[in-house]
């Protein structure tokens, strides 16, 4: 998996552990932390592919001059 498509299914399942633990279930809690915890390593691993693109984007132009 890409690390957009872990963003995007991360960020869905803290939405639906989020809202049970909204309703007063605690245990959704936990699982809600765990959902934003991956996301956030999701989020480290798409930036790191941006910056990697960009260079090598920049680097090919570089080349064709």
């Amino acid at each position: 998996m890409n690390a957009h498509t872990d963003i995007m299914n991360n960020l869905k399942a803290y939405e639906a552990e989020n809202e049970k633990f909204e309703k007063g279930n605690s245990a959704a809690g936990t699982r809600a932390r765990k959902a934003l915890a991956e996301l956030a390593k999701a989020v480290k691993a798409r930036r790191n592919e941006i910056t990697a693109e960009k260079t090598a984007r920049k680097e090919a132009k570089e080349k064709a001059k």
